[in-house]
């Protein structure tokens, strides 16, 4: 359940979290730079920014709380990767420590309240991905009934609508197409997925801090639920626009059209974003490499050109091996059979047949296996 929860409580509140004399027109300044630094893909400028808001603002849980979310963007760029787990779990254990003595003090701080809540938001969102639903659960439970105190203490700031709109909208949505989830949910209000995209879209035109998150929100979830890919489109050409170096964003602002079969201009992304990964620009990693060649490879093929098209599936089915683990990606499978069928139409019918009975060792996807007997009995033909 790959969601895209990044950033998900990024805004700052009104009402501050001590009496000291800090220069607050500075902290805002910084944590803007460095926000908009982690959107772009530059995490050592982000780490030495807020380092400066930790040691300016040694009180304020603020310069903890996107320290962590600098390892939540490395992570999310490369999701099967689990070497940096404990150490974002740390970070966000060290945030809501902070915030646990402001609260101590002062049950009523906002800022402690949203920083607590978006650690305990963001902590069940990892542990979702790694499938710990009990835990991921609790965490959440806790994290809603946070940002429902700091609604109450502050309910002017736009920016806390993000949190209502991103649960409103996935309380609705998530049971409904993931089953497993639907035991957890009766401790949590109802969801009401049509308020969820006014709140969302509300904060992702009028917010301040929490503005660029909404607008991830509803580029993902357009993609993923609501299968709308002109609304996809539009919010990640606004992403776009403003963090071009950001894979990420790239990567669903080309899969819309990849849903529409429309390869032509999918190509254009990713051709973009194959090329940066050849430049080894940071976040450009193998798997988005493996994907571009993908659909690059697609491109090629649906145009009827079989030497490019295997050139690119050959870079495909390579990456794939070095990146998948425990169970082979619909990556390697088709281009490992996409290959078998280039072959075919190149008359290189030895490599076709090796790539076919390769098939056959793969697991089953689709009609992966239907098809590779098929061509082996009988040469592939456009």
């Amino acid at each position: 359940m790959k969601i895209k929860f990044t950033l998900v409580f990024l805004f700052l509140t009104v009402c501050r979290v001590s009496s000291q004399n800090y220069d607050w027109v500075r902290h805002d300044s910084l944590i803007k730079a460095g926000v908009n630094q982690i959107y772009g893909i530059e995490f050592d400028k982000a780490e030495k920014t807020f380092d400066m808001v930790v040691k300016e603002y040694p009180t304020h849980p603020s310069g903890k709380f996107f320290k962590a979310m600098i390892t939540w963007w490395r992570i999310l760029l490369d999701l099967d990767n689990e070497s940096m787990d404990d150490k974002f779990y740390d970070q966000l254990e060290e945030c809501i420590d902070m915030c646990d003595d402001i609260i101590d003090d002062n049950e009523k701080s906002v800022d402690a309240l949203f920083f607590k809540g978006g650690s305990l938001g963001f902590r069940g969102r990892l542990l979702a991905i790694r499938e710990s639903w009990f835990d991921a659960a609790l965490d959440g439970k806790e994290g809603l009934a946070l940002v429902f105190d700091a609604y109450k203490a502050n309910p002017k700031n736009v920016d806390i609508q993000l949190g209502f709109g991103i649960y409103h909208y996935y309380a609705e949505v998530i049971p409904q197409r993931y089953p497993v989830v639907k035991p957890f949910m009766v401790f949590f209000p109802k969801g009401d997925k049509a308020r969820g995209l006014k709140e969302l879209e509300n904060v992702a035109w009028n917010g301040r801090y929490a503005l660029l998150e909404s607008r991830y929100f509803l580029m993902t979830l357009n993609f993923q639920f609501e299968e709308n890919m002109d609304e996809a489109r539009k919010w990640g050409n606004i992403l776009l626009k403003d963090f071009p170096n950001n894979p990420n964003f790239q990567k669903y602002y080309g899969v819309t059209f990849v849903k529409e079969n429309n390869y032509k201009e999918a190509s254009k992304i990713f051709r973009d974003i194959y090329n940066k990964s050849l430049k080894g620009m940071l976040g450009y990693n193998k798997r988005y490499k493996r994907e571009a060649s993908y659909y690059l490879g697609m491109d090629f093929k649906n145009r009827n050109i079989a030497d490019s098209a295997a050139y690119y599936f050959d870079i495909s089915e390579k990456l794939s091996r070095e990146i998948d683990k425990e169970k082979e990606s619909g990556f390697l499978i088709n281009s490992v059979l996409y290959l078998g069928m280039l072959y075919d139409q190149l008359g290189q019918r030895d490599k076709a047949v090796r790539y076919y009975n390769e098939v056959l060792k793969l697991r089953e996807r689709n009609d992966s296996h239907t098809l590779a007997k098929q061509y082996l009995k009988a040469p592939y033909k456009r």
